[in-house]
C-alpha cells in the first residue's frame, strides 16, 4: 500500500474513534431498550437477570454490527472510483 501521510493516519484515527463512539451510543440504547420495551409492552416479567442478559447481548451485537459497518463504509470511501486512469483529463 505504501507510505501513508500524516493526514492520512490522522484521518484513520478519526475515523476509529467515530465508530467507537457511535457504536458504544448506539450499544447503550440496545441495553436499555430490551427493558425500556418489555416494560411498556406490559410484558410479564422473567426476571430482571434474564432481561439483563438479553441486554447485554443485543448491546454486543450492535456494537459489534456498528463498528463492522463504519469501518468497512470508511475503507470503500477511499478506493478511487475508476481505478486505472491516473490522468486528469481521462
Amino acid at each position: 500500500m505504501g507510505q501513508r501521510t500524516q493526514a492520512q493516519r490522522d484521518e484513520a484515527t478519526v475515523e476509529i474513534g467515530f465508530a467507537l463512539f457511535v457504536a458504544t451510543t448506539l450499544a447503550g440504547a440496545a441495553f436499555f431498550a430490551v427493558p425500556v420495551a418489555a416494560h411498556f409492552l406490559g410484558m410479564s416479567s422473567p426476571s430482571g437477570h434474564t432481561l439483563n442478559r438479553l441486554g447485554r447481548i443485543a448491546a454486543a451485537a450492535v456494537f459489534v454490527v456498528s463498528v463492522v459497518t463504519v469501518l468497512v463504509r470508511h475503507r470503500r470511501a477511499r478506493q478511487p472510483s475508476q481505478p486505472g486512469r491516473t490522468r486528469p483529463d481521462s
